[in-house]
């Protein structure tokens, strides 16, 4: 394990997959690998891309990956595809238009299946691009499955969120709605060479009117992916946005949000595995009891629950780190 990321962090592009898989997998070293990385973390820009289906983001971060090796960054991208309800697999389709930068040493590509996981994220997203991070990519790219209103989850894991938006894609009243409009740090109306995308960004501008109190106003940028319009006004602002986080004390708060949100989520997937273990061991016999109205599931968990916080003596975080 030890080899293996040392290998990764000096930018072997085959450790680095295999460093992702072991995460995927949940492998027990994974978890080791992850503390070993993380002093080397931070120092990436990364940008959620995020929108609707069909919105055109796979092609749009072809276009920024181009742009920022043109500018002399390493690039770092992790696609996440939807996954069959059914099978678990994906098709990896995002992977497929991003195939110019395939033999691209400065360029590493993974896809991942969301494997049921909400948010538009996989559940392995964060700690991947964290590993991007500390293998020396400049820049960590992810770009959300296919979203609507409520799927926020990305602005847990990025420094800045970009939102893709098209013409013809709903009433006026979707641009007011609250959720996912209000994650973005930069609109970006692609497709514009279709009637109504100037009528879309006037929309936004006048939804960003209605909100008070924001230190940073998203830049609202009008995009052809499919032919490269637009490209530099958004790496502008990209380039503002992270001038903005570093400069700013809302930047140290959003850093330490993303920290918040990280312990939080290690501390979620450590309790649940606990209780899952305890409840698969009892099951049949717990969801007798319940079907017979003997107990309630209301008390079935709490029990689980109190039987996993209670497994343990306490013992301090600070002094066990």
């Amino acid at each position: 394990m030890d080899a293996l990321a040392q290998r990764a962090l000096a930018g072997d592009p085959r450790s680095i997959a295999r460093f992702i898989s072991l995460i995927e997998r949940g492998d027990s070293g994974s978890r080791e690998l992850m503390k070993q990385i993380y002093p080397k973390t931070g120092r990436a820009h990364t940008i959620g891309i995020t929108g609707s289906p069909g919105a055109g983001k796979s092609t749009l971060v072809s276009c920024l990956i181009a742009a920022f090796r043109a500018a002399g960054k390493t690039v770092g991208v992790i696609a996440v595809d939807p996954s069959s309800p059914f099978t678990g697999g994906a098709v990896l389709g995002d992977r497929l238009r991003m195939q110019d930068h395939a033999l691209d040493s400065g360029v590493f590509i993974r896809s991942m299946g969301s494997r049921g996981n909400l948010g538009g994220l996989s559940g392995a997203t964060h700690e991947a691009a964290l590993v991007l991070d500390a293998c020396g990519f400049d820049v960590v790219l992810i770009e959300t499955v296919g979203v609507g209103q409520s799927e926020v989850d990305v602005i847990r894991v990025s420094d800045t969120v970009c939102l893709v938006l098209v013409p013809g894609a709903g009433d006026d009243v979707q641009i007011m709605k609250a959720g996912i409009m209000e994650i973005a740090d930069i609109f970006v109306v692609n497709k514009s060479d279709r009637d109504g995308a100037e009528k879309v960004a006037m929309d936004i501008k006048v939804m960003l009117d209605l909100i008070a109190n924001r230190k940073w106003r998203p830049p609202v940028s009008l995009a052809s992916a499919r032919d490269g319009g637009g490209i530099d006004a958004i790496m502008e602002n990209i380039a503002a946005h992270g001038k903005h986080l570093a400069e700013t004390e809302e930047g140290r708060s959003r850093r330490l949000s993303k920290i918040k949100n990280e312990v939080e989520e290690i501390l979620r997937r450590a309790v649940f595995a606990r209780v899952e273990s305890a409840w698969t061991f009892e099951q049949t016999e717990i969801l007798g009891d319940i079907d017979s109205r003997a107990t309630d599931p209301y008390s079935v968990a709490s029990s689980l629950l109190d039987r996993v916080i209670n497994a343990n003596s306490y013992t301090d975080l600070r002094s066990e780190a």
